[in-house]
Order: C-alpha cells, then structure tokens, then sequence
C-alpha cells in the first residue's frame, strides 16, 4: 500500500500546483528608468498585486511613456503601462511624435487607474528672498536638462516674462540640493511626485521657500492644478499651490476583464498600505479620476461601479 500512497501523493501534489499554475495571472508593467521614482511606484504595485491578488507583476525598465505607448503594438494582453493621458491622445491622433506613426492598437488603449502625477516644484533657497516668480529676476536657477521638468521650467519663464532675465545654472539636477546649499544657485525647478525626495532634503538641510502660481498663471501653464498639503515639507505652513501632468496607467482591450478588474480593485484597496510606506502614493484620490482623458477599460469600469466612483460618459 506505501508505494500506492506515495503515487497518490505525488498525483495530488501535481494537481495542486497545477491550480495554483492556472489560477496566478503574470502580467508585464511597463513605466520608467530604473533610477526613477516612477520605477520604485512600478515595484511598489507589483508588490500590493503579490500581497492582494494571484497577479504576478513583472517590472520592466522603460526610457520613457513614448516608448510604453509605442510598444502597444507588438504587446498582448499581459501588458500595462504609465503615461501622460495626452499622450494617449497624440497617438491615437498621429500627432507630434507620433505623426506617421499611428497605428489602430492604438485606440484599443484602456485607462485602468491613476498613480501620482508629475508635479511642478519651483524651490528657492529661504534665504534668497524669493516669494514669487518675480523675484526670480536676475537670480540663477538650475533647470536641468531634457526632463519634463526642465523643458516646463522653460516653458514657465518665458509665460512669467522671465526669459533671458534668470541666469541658467550648467549644473545637473541631481546635484541640485549641494549646489544650493553652497549658494551656486538660488533656486532649482524638479517635476516629480510629491513628496520629491530632492526638495524633502533641501527643505531639512538647507530650508527652502516653494514657490506657488495664481490661478492666471496656471491657465496660462494649460496644466491640472495641484496643491501640495501644508507640512508636506519641512518649515512649509501653508499649501503650495502648482501645476502637474497627470499620469495614469493604461492597458489595451487585449487584456480580459477580469485581470483588469483584480489589478484596479487591488490597487485602490491596497493604496492606503502603499502610502504608509511612500507617501506619494497620499496624493492619490479619487479626485484624480477626472484626470483620466479617453476610456476605461470594462474591467476597471466594473470596480468603480462597484465603489461608486463617479466616471464621465468620455470614460465609459
């Protein structure tokens, strides 16, 4: 009999595993460079699908949300990625940098969730008497090179009439929070989820002033306004109010309903223990839903229908 036992045991040791095999989903996200915050969100979800769901995430390094939009085409329905929904917009449009070429995968791109926007911080040394764009005249700022940060700090002075009346720091970001501790610069201009880890370490070793804009001046940016919460950083008593580039992770109808309901519900269930550990992930609310330009897929319709969140007749 102990051989035929060992045989039934070994049978239903296949079987189990072979459940298991069937029941866990592996899917590809896609979202950003390695050394970026925006990766860290990457694992940060994989981790939340593991805890929450039998959803295997695999987090692949990207150069960028061109790229994750452009890779739709050859990509099935295991893929998900993040984007500025503009750029969802421009591609099914053949637009910009994707004029010649679109491609119909393109409009099966589905919305599933929101994450944390790119959020515009305009930080100035406190001891530089800089409390408005204003008095950024005559001062030297680092803008950085070819990040969204840097090409909208441009962008910015030239609105705020300040083009060719800051002097322009050659130094790189990432040396943006020595340099103005030294007093090379006097201010510097980063994009990135709040809180940005370089303006949380100017702030407590240097102290800062971060700038907010008007309501004309955010019209005039055409950007989503944000505000970041007083005491988001330190000796910051009052909200900051700024400009972001929403970003939201997208999929394709090639991705059945039922993993695209299990990875937005584990998402928002799974957002509170996120934020826990990274507060950028604080930031995100359904408030953000209304950034979402263009269609959620069917499979996350059915979650929020389920958590009555409001979703507009664009997104349905």
């Amino acid at each position: 009999m102990k051989p035929f036992n060992l045989l039934a045991g070994a049978v239903a040791a296949l079987a189990v595993t072979a459940t298991m095999a069937v029941a866990e989903t592996r899917v590809t996200y896609k979202s950003a460079k390695s050394t970026s915050s925006y990766y860290q969100m990457g694992v940060q979800i994989a981790e939340a699908m593991k805890a929450g769901s039998d959803i295997i995430v695999t987090v692949e390094e990207s150069q960028g949300s061109v790229q994750n939009v452009m890779e739709v085409k050859a990509r099935g329905g295991d893929y998900f990625f993040t984007t500025p929904p503009a750029l969802v917009g421009l591609a099914q449009g053949g637009k910009a940098m994707f004029e010649g070429k679109g491609d119909p995968a393109f409009d099966e791109i589905r919305a599933l969730f929101p994450i944390p926007s790119l959020t515009m911080h305009f930080v100035a040394r406190a001891d530089a008497g800089i409390n408005s764009f204003a008095d950024l005249e005559g001062k030297t700022v680092l803008l950085g090179k070819g990040s969204f940060g840097a090409r909208e700090g441009e962008k910015y002075l030239k609105l705020f009439g300040l083009e060719g009346k800051v002097k322009l720091a050659e130094v790189e970001l990432s040396n943006a929070v020595p340099a103005l501790k030294n007093g090379q610069i006097d201010a510097f201009v980063t994009a990135g989820s709040y809180p940005a880890p370089n303006v949380v370490e100017a702030a407590a070793s240097t102290g800062v002033s971060v700038l907010s804009l008007d309501d004309e001046q955010i019209a005039a940016t055409k950007r989503a306004r944000l505000v970041i919460p007083a005491g988001t950083y330190a000796g910051q008593e009052a909200d900051i109010v700024t400009t972001s580039l929403p970003v939201v992770a997208y999929t394709t109808t090639k991705m059945d309903d039922e993993t695209a309901y299990q990875l937005t519900k584990t998402f928002w269930e799974g957002k509170e223990s996120m934020g826990a550990a990274a507060p950028w992930w604080n930031g995100v609310d359904e408030s953000l839903m209304g950034n979402i330009a263009g269609k959620i897929h069917p499979g996350a319709i059915r979650y929020y229908k389920e958590a009555g969140m409001a979703l507009t007749d664009a997104q349905m």
